[in-house]
């Protein structure tokens, strides 16, 4: 059995990863792009007429593959996973790590799940589209990856019709004559307590009872959890019992079709201390780290869970209160307010239009240096000012442009600007560690705050936008300024992010209260006061 297993998994195929690529070609200014396809005979193509007739032209060329691929039989059910074979890269935090002299995944580290799936994945750039035959775990982990197809499971060979199998095999795991075998999977493998006898009839989201070893095992329970065999001798019962129960648990809930982080988080916290507790009986020094592990994971899930659907503290304490879909995590808040420190010490002039310009533009650029605008989002941030400040950005130095102040005034959605500030460049010293998915919520979330439609109304300026983003940004979770303990924040310090001074921010602060983004604010006694209105919640930056 172990031979015919072994040479079925080596029978199994790389899975298949078409990549499309949008690059600029020639001159920046130029605005001309290449279209290239990882695939040898797919030739080049060069589009002078921008990026727009670019991406069409590479979307057109993804459903071409699709099409081949569909007439061609679809996905393989042999294949292995492609985001595997690419060290799980597509879905990881630092996807470098493995690959320019970082330490590489150890093998093993990384558990792939589900049958293989047919996969494209759109960089929400519009610059790069790729399809890939992965497992399901790993293409339900990419972030902007959609699930096209899924293969049929695969035959397994030296199962011959007219040989029967082993009767010592557990039921759940034997083909019948003529039948295939689907692969295994880690989330799909019974516990190894119930290969001693069929487990009885599960419903969907039932956790599968512990069983009892055979007689030779004197009765006692064992089983499976962490990769780790949960012995038969270890004691006390409680803690065996527990450790077993929770590696059911856990592949119960890799089964579920929707997660659940408040369950999963509740079952690291369980792993966290039977393990704290099965390293103090056996002395072992991997136990304790695998605890802390737990822990640092049921933290996480939580505050995952908190960033993005929270539950307004301070109310009336009877788990009624407003649920508020977060735009912000609390960790990618953090580098908000960096962004809006990095903003206060570089900008070249200290007026309130200069230094708006310098945020949203230093938001467009933060990753590479370069990043594009278009006229309607200039005048959308500075107005009638716009011309002024980008002729005084420009003649400082700190943002250079393709052609004219006038151009990127005139440019189109269709044919942005491409605007670059030296200072962000990639060989210069990197004041932002965030990715490009971080960058692309933090400008977001700053367009929405300056493009708020009640402070487009009463066409608030530079001054007042910033104190706005500067509030949203320095708010607890109750939308309140500033943390609970410290009434407020320092009103000197809102007050030279804005280019004001300090007792100019009352004013202000009316401004925004008539446009209903604060609510009991007040800028007295050397503190700011206030709450994030009910509407504006969302933008919250979660101290």
């Amino acid at each position: 059995m172990t031979v015919e297993a072994g040479a079925w998994q080596e029978e199994r195929v790389a899975g298949r990863v078409w990549t499309v690529r949008l690059d600029p070609y020639g001159r920046p200014s130029a605005g001309a792009v290449k279209l290239s396809c990882s695939r040898p005979a797919c030739a080049g193509q060069r589009f002078a007429d921008g990026a727009a007739a670019g991406r069409k032209a590479a979307v057109g060329h993804v459903n071409m593959h699709l099409a081949h691929i569909r007439a061609g039989g679809g996905p393989r059910g042999e294949a292995w996973c492609a985001c595997r074979a690419a060290d799980c890269a597509w879905h990881t935090p630092d996807p470098e790590a493995g690959r320019r002299g970082g330490a590489r995944p150890v093998a093993g580290s990384v558990r792939c799940g589900g049958p293989v799936v047919l996969t494209v994945y759109a960089d929400r750039t519009g610059r790069l589209w790729r399809i890939a035959e992965m497992c399901a775990r790993c293409a339900a982990a990419t972030l902007d990856c959609r699930t096209l197809d899924t293969a049929p499971p695969p035959a397994r060979p030296g199962r011959a019709a007219d040989r029967p199998a082993p009767e010592r095999e557990p039921a759940d795991n034997t083909a019948r004559a003529g039948e295939s075998v689907a692969a295994l999977f880690s989330d799909r493998l019974p516990s190894p307590a119930g290969a001693a006898s069929p487990a009885p009839a599960a419903g969907p989201t039932s956790v599968p009872r512990a069983r009892t070893a055979t007689a030779s095992g004197r009765g006692r329970q064992w089983g499976k959890i962490a990769q780790r065999t949960v012995p038969r001798d270890l004691e006390p019962d409680t803690l065996r019992n527990e450790l077993i129960e929770l590696g059911d648990a856990f592949r119960a809930y890799q089964q579920r079709t929707e997660p659940d982080p408040a369950l999963l988080a509740e079952l690291h916290e369980r792993k966290a201390r039977a393990f704290a507790l099965w390293a103090d009986v056996r002395g072992d020094a991997s136990l304790r780290e695998e605890a802390k592990r737990a822990e640092k994971a049921a933290h996480t899930t939580r505050e995952m869970q908190d960033n993005r659907v929270g539950r307004i503290i301070g109310g009336t304490g009877s788990g009624d209160e407003p649920v508020v879909e977060r735009l912000l995590t609390q960790k990618q808040a953090m580098h908000a307010r960096t962004v809006l420190e990095y903003v206060e010490a570089h900008a070249p002039h200290p007026e309130a239009e200069v230094r708006l310009a310098v945020l949203m533009l230093t938001l467009r650029a933060a990753r590479a240096g370069t990043g594009n605008v278009t006229g309607q989002d200039l005048t959308g941030w500075l107005q009638d000012d716009a011309e002024r400040v980008l002729d005084q950005l420009v003649a400082a130095d700190w943002l250079h442009l393709p052609g004219t102040v006038a151009e990127a005034l005139a440019s189109q959605p269709e044919n942005p600007t491409a605007i670059t500030v030296p200072t962000l460049m990639p060989e210069q010293p990197r004041p932002f560690t965030f990715g490009k998915t971080t960058r692309s919520k933090l400008s977001g979330w700053a367009q929405k705050g300056v493009g708020d439609r009640k402070i487009r109304k009463k066409k608030l300026g530079a001054a007042t936008r910033l104190l706005a983003l500067y509030a949203a940004a320095h708010t607890s979770p109750d939308g309140r300024l500033g943390h609970p303990e410290d009434d407020g924040l320092p009103l000197n310090q809102a007050a030279a992010f804005c280019a004001l001074l300090p007792d100019q921010v009352a004013e202000h602060v009316e401004l925004l209260v008539a446009a209903d983004w604060l609510t009991d604010a007040d800028a007295t006694g050397g503190r700011l006061r206030g709450r994030l209105a009910e509407r504006i919640l969302p933008l919250g930056g979660l101290l």
